[in-house]
């Protein structure tokens, strides 16, 4: 029997069993286990799992455990580059393109609205998200550690926070978002990039009142919907707001 010890390092520690929590533990290891079986039997999706030190040194996803192995299991950094050391994948979870499962329309739509590239419908059954994630290379948004388990899922993050504006602020933490925000710049209905119009062009779609009080707008090719600073717009800005607070950005309606 192989006997491994393992140490896991901040918020991966969430998924472990509280006696396992911010200590090291021996496990028995099954014949032949590699370190992603023995990660995610113990409750940690591979997709949370930026690095990986056995007996000090930088292994993938596909080393066999052997008997005395101490193994360090690390999420993604936030203030230190560890791109020398990555053996797991090509490039560190940082390309802002997401994918949103079914019960993260909140969270999808909110990430739009900062700009960022999101992909959501309510009717994604899991293999059409893994599906996605595999030929877009995006990020999965999930509350489903199991989804986050499947082998063609190679970047994800497992939404801890209930409440989409508490979900927002996690994601843009975790990945260190703010920097790449380009608010009101997506529709929020079709993900695709809004442009500019010419307050002419669109003044039959635009109530009276909007008519009078606003000259700055823009319009989705998709949808046809125009968007321009109203009190929905003052709304969303002070949300970013908190989210962003050293941002000054433009917006829509």
């Amino acid at each position: 029997m192989v006997t491994a010890t393992f140490r896991f390092y901040e918020e991966l520690n969430d998924f472990l069993a509280p006696v396992r929590r911010k200590q090291e533990f021996a496990v028995p290891c099954a014949r032949a286990a590699t370190t992603k079986h023995m990660i995610e039997a113990l409750g940690v999706p591979h997709t949370e799992v930026e690095l990986i030190l056995v007996n000090g040194e930088s292994v993938d996803f596909s080393r066999q455990l052997e008997d005395g192995d101490r193994v360090a299991v690390y999420p993604r950094f936030e203030a230190l580059d560890v791109t020398p050391l990555l053996r797991l994948r090509e490039r560190p979870l940082r390309e802002p393109r997401f994918v949103a499962d079914a019960h993260l329309g909140g969270l999808a739509r909110m990430l739009r609205m900062l700009g960022f590239d999101t992909l959501y419908d309510n009717h994604y059954h899991d293999d059409a998200i893994v599906d996605i994630c595999a030929h877009d290379g995006r990020i999965v948004l999930t509350r489903d550690r199991e989804l986050l388990k499947r082998r063609p899922v190679t970047h994800g993050c497992y939404v801890h926070a209930l409440k989409s504006e508490q979900q927002l602020r996690e994601i843009v933490e975790r990945l260190d978002l703010a920097r790449s925000a380009r608010p009101f710049t997506l529709c929020l209905h079709c993900n695709t990039p809004l442009r500019p119009v010419d307050k002419a062009s669109v003044l039959d779609r635009l109530p009276p009142r909007v008519q009078i009080l606003y000259d700055h707008f823009s319009t989705c090719d998709a949808c046809g919907r125009v968007y321009w600073e109203g009190s929905h717009w003052r709304n969303m800005r002070r949300l970013l707001d908190g989210v962003l607070p050293n941002e000054d950005a433009g917006g829509t309606e």
